[in-house]
């Protein structure tokens, strides 16, 4: 029983010095809380007990003395491996239920992807809004319901600030009608006054630069390239693949699917 209890104990440590990493990354102090819970009952589970096993001795050495009393009465005894078997593979069992898997929520997914950036601009056409031209926001606005929940989950934690070039007072209604109705500002995240629009790219580049984000999200190569020394990290939305400009700049093929929400 020794020698089985230290190889589960020898076994659990390897699995907790890699679990408690992992928790620790992601921040979770309710997954700690139940990782001492875990180690705990485990440790209930593999600890010898000595108890049975004396009364055992006696019993057997009761047993012997009697002259009367045969051996096959003695072999019914239960042996005390059983006993230590069952042990195990509860112990076992509370190991592998306690150490399964566990999926990160997208909230977790953000930040960790974000590298804890606090503050972030993004550009609305083609990356929040479904058109991709000033020219298709004069007609209409369509927020991207893909989009909606990690936009969400990165006002929660993130300074976040929309931007757009628009070509007249009507197309910045329009956009700003579309945010209020797919429910963008009643999260407490974000209000219209971070919502900023220009009448030129130029324009959408000083606002970046002038707000020093910890990211730019943009689909604009041109403004990925010129930011690129000024900006920490850049993630350039493009449906076609891209060469890497630089360290610093990711890309994806949506906002969605660099957060992997989809």
């Amino acid at each position: 029983m020794a020698d089985t209890s230290k190889e589960q104990l020898l076994h659990l440590i390897k699995r907790l010095s890699h679990t408690i990493s992992n928790l620790f990354d992601t921040h979770s102090v309710g997954a700690v809380a139940g990782l001492a819970i875990a180690i705990f009952f485990t440790w209930r589970l593999l600890r010898p007990s000595g108890g049975p096993q004396h009364w055992q001795q006696k019993r057997q050495a009761a047993t012997s003395s009697r002259p009367g009393v045969s051996a096959h009465s003695n072999a019914s005894i239960v042996p005390s491996g059983v006993c230590s078997s069952s042990a195990d593979s509860r112990a076992q069992n509370v190991v592998d239920e306690f150490f399964q898997p566990v999926k990160p929520t997208l909230g977790q997914i953000v930040r960790q992807k974000l590298s804890e950036g606090r503050k972030v601009t993004c550009r609305l056409l083609g990356v929040i809004l479904e058109e991709s031209s000033p020219e298709e926001l004069q007609k209409q606005a369509t927020v991207r319901s893909s989009v909606l929940e990690v936009l969400l989950e990165i006002t929660k934690f993130c300074d976040l600030y929309l931007m757009e070039r628009v070509l007249d007072d009507e197309s910045e209604k329009s956009v700003l009608v579309a945010l209020e109705d797919a429910g963008v500002f009643t999260s407490g995240g974000l209000v219209k006054d971070k919502v900023l629009f220009c009448s030129t790219e130029n324009g959408r580049s000083s606002f970046v630069r002038q707000l020093e984000p910890d990211w730019h999200i943009d689909s604009n190569p041109e403004i990925i390239s010129q930011l690129a020394r000024f900006i920490k990290y850049q993630l350039h939305v493009s449906h076609f693949r891209t060469e890497r400009t630089a360290a610093n700049v990711f890309s994806a093929p949506s906002l969605e699917q660099f957060f992997g929400s989809i």
